[in-house]
């Protein structure tokens, strides 16, 4: 299964792809929306990850990209580490699949992924 994961923040980014691939996933790691943009008129995703606030294009914007332009069904999980009520309802009512608020377990990221992608 190949997931895109975007997110600004090094540390995060790098620990969490490590944790993500050695689950068996492949993962594309990237650090802002734009690169988002340019993988996704390439490539296919099973999955995609984004932080909620990114230079240059944030995850509101990717979630319209994917869902209005591309009208993609990838499933989408929105990480922030701002867990304000309104951006997250403004981010379902824009398509996102799941909303985590960071810090999070990855343990709970990956039954959260395995459910969008029907793993078992």
């Amino acid at each position: 299964m190949k997931i895109l994961y975007a997110e600004d923040d090094d540390l995060s980014r790098k620990s969490l792809t490590f944790f993500l691939i050695h689950s068996g996933f492949t993962v594309y790691p990237v650090n802002d929306g734009m690169q988002v943009k340019e993988l996704l008129k390439n490539e296919h995703f099973d999955l995609i990850i984004t932080d909620l606030n990114m230079p240059f294009f944030g995850g509101m914007e990717i979630i319209n990209l994917v869902r209005n332009e591309l009208k993609l069904s990838t499933p989408i999980i929105v990480l922030t580490a701002f867990g304000i009520e309104k951006a997250e309802l403004d981010a379902f009512e824009i398509g996102a699949s799941e909303f985590i608020a960071k810090p999070f377990s990855p343990s709970i990221l990956k039954a959260r992924i395995e459910k969008l992608l029907k793993i078992k």
